[in-house]
C-alpha cells in the first residue's frame, strides 16, 4: 500500500500549483490526474495579473513569457446597441497590466515541469480516484484506478480535492454544495481563423436572443455560445446545425467557409453552467479548493485564478502542519476562512452580470447597453476599478517565502528584474 504526506486529487491549475508549492516546502506530495495528458479543449485559458505576478515570485516568469499567448489589455463588450469598455487593465498598478490568454495545457505543463524538479513531488497520470479511504470518521487516503484498470490505495496525512465542479472526492466525503440558479449553459466549438484576420484576444457580443464570446487562439477562435439553461437537447432536436452557423455569423461576421467547420452537432460541446459553494470546505483529513469548493460561472474567466489563489493560501497555511504531522480541522478551517470572502464576492459579481446582461439577452430584452456598463465606459477610473476587481481581486495571494525562487538566469546577488 502506497503512502504519501499529501495526496492531491486532480492535476488542474489548483492541483498543480498546490503540489508545486508544497513540494518546495519539503512536503512529500502525490498528484493524481485521471487524464493521460493536459491536452483538453475548452478549458479556462485566462491568466490574470495576480497569477502572472505569482509566477514571477516563483522564478517562472521568464518561462511563462515564452509560452504562446496573447494579451488582453482592455475588455470591450458589445452590449445591446454599442461597444463599451468594461475593464481597462492598463490602469492597474504594478508591472502586469493585462490578462494573458494562454492555452491551459501549456500553463499546466510549466507548473508540472517546475514541480518535477522537487524531490518530494510525484505526478501520476491516468490515475482516476474512485473514492476515499476513511477510518473513524477521518479521511486517510484514496482509492484510484491506474491506466490498466487496476485498483490501488494511496494513504495520506491529508487529501486536497482539486478535481473540479464534479469532484469525486467531495461527493465521497458527503460534502454538498449550495447551488444557485443560473440563466444559461454554453456551447463550445472552434472556428478557424483566416490568416489575414486582425488579432484580438477576446470578442464578446451580447444582443437580444443571440450572444457569444470568442477567444483568439492564434489559428482559430475558441467560441462559447450562450444558450438558455437546460435547453441543449431541445435546441439540438429542433434545429439543424446550420441554424447555429447562421447565428454565430450574425454576431462575428465570419465567412461561411469558416463557419462550415461546425460540421454537425457532435462538434458542439456543452458546458452545463453551475454556481455553488460548500458551506464547509473540509472534513477531517480532506480539504476542497477551487471548483471543488466553489463552482464558478465562466463569466469573467476568473475560475482558474481563484483556484490558484486557493492553492497558494492552502500551501502557506498547511505546509508547516504537514511537515510536523499535525494537520487538524482547525488548520483546514483557516484556509476556508481566508478564501471564503474572495470566492463569495466573485460569485456575487457574477450574479450581477447574469442579471444585468445575460438573462435579458436570453429573453430577447437587451435593446441597449445596461446603465452600469455605460457609466463604466464613460468614466475611465471605474474601468480601472473593474479591472482591479477582476484581474487582481480581493485578498490576492503572494508566494510563500519557502516557494520563492529567483528568475532563471538572474544574478543571485541581485535577483531583481
Amino acid at each position: 500500500m502506497d503512502k504519501t504526506t499529501c495526496c492531491i486529487v486532480g492535476g488542474g491549475p489548483a492541483g498543480m500549483m498546490a503540489g508545486l508549492l508544497l513540494a518546495r516546502a519539503g512536503v512529500e506530495v502525490t498528484v493524481l490526474e485521471k487524464h493521460p495528458d493536459f491536452l483538453r479543449d475548452f478549458r479556462g485559458d485566462t491568466v490574470h495579473p495576480s497569477t502572472i505576478r505569482l509566477l514571477d515570485q516563483l522564478g517562472l516568469g521568464a518561462e511563462f513569457a515564452c509560452l504562446p499567448q496573447s494579451a488582453l489589455t482592455t475588455l470591450r463588450v458589445y452590449a445591446g446597441d454599442r461597444m463599451v469598455v468594461a475593464a481597462d487593465f492598463t490602469r492597474l498598478p504594478g508591472r502586469y497590466r493585462h490578462i494573458a490568454m494562454v492555452p491551459q495545457w501549456d500553463f499546466l505543463a510549466l507548473l508540472a515541469g517546475a514541480a518535477a524538479a522537487e524531490p518530494g513531488f510525484t505526478l501520476r497520470m491516468r490515475s482516476t480516484v474512485t473514492g476515499l479511504v476513511q477510518e473513524s470518521g477521518t479521511v486517510v487516503g484514496v482509492h484510484y484506478l491506474d491506466a490498466t484498470g487496476d485498483t490501488h490505495t494511496l494513504r495520506a496525512d491529508l487529501v486536497i480535492a482539486c478535481d473540479g465542479r464534479d469532484s469525486v472526492a467531495r461527493e465521497s466525503a458527503g460534502l454538498l454544495q449550495r447551488s444557485e440558479d443560473v440563466p444559461m449553459d454554453m456551447w463550445f466549438f472552434r472556428i478557424p481563423k483566416a490568416a489575414d484576420s486582425a488579432s484580438g484576444a477576446v470578442q464578446t457580443r451580447f444582443t437580444s436572443g443571440n450572444s457569444a464570446v470568442a477567444i483568439d487562439r492564434g489559428d482559430y477562435y475558441q467560441t462559447g455560445y450562450i444558450i438558455e439553461k437546460g435547453c441543449d437537447a431541445t435546441l439540438r432536436a429542433e434545429h439543424d446545425v446550420q441554424w447555429l452557423r447562421d447565428r454565430v455569423g450574425e454576431l462575428f461576421d465570419w465567412p461561411a467557409e469558416a463557419l462550415a467547420h461546425i460540421r454537425c452537432w457532435d462538434d458542439v460541446k456543452l458546458l452545463e453552467v453551475t454556481v455553488g459553494m460548500l458551506e464547509r470546505w473540509y472534513v477531517p483529513g480532506l480539504l476542497c479548493i477551487g471548483d471543488a469548493a466553489h463552482t464558478m460561472s465562466p463569466v469573467g474567466g476568473v475560475g482558474v485564478n481563484l483556484a490558484i489563489q486557493d492553492a497558494v493560501a492552502a500551501a502557506r497555511l498547511l505546509a508547516r502542519p504537514l511537515l510536523d504531522g499535525t494537520v487538524t480541522t482547525a488548520d483546514l478551517d483557516k484556509v476556508q476562512r481566508r478564501r471564503m470572502l474572495p470566492a463569495s464576492f466573485t460569485q456575487r459579481s457574477q450574479r450581477g452580470e447574469h442579471d444585468l446582461l445575460i438573462a435579458p439577452a436570453l429573453r430577447g430584452e437587451l435593446d441597449a447597453a445596461p446603465l452600469p456598463l455605460r457609466v463604466v465606459d464613460a468614466m475611465p477610473a471605474l474601468a480601472g476599478l473593474t479591472a482591479y476587481l477582476g484581474g487582481i481581486g480581493l485578498r490576492p495571494e503572494h508566494a510563500p517565502d519557502f516557494a520563492r525562487r529567483p528568475p532563471v538566469g538572474a544574478d543571485p546577488l541581485n535577483p531583481a528584474h
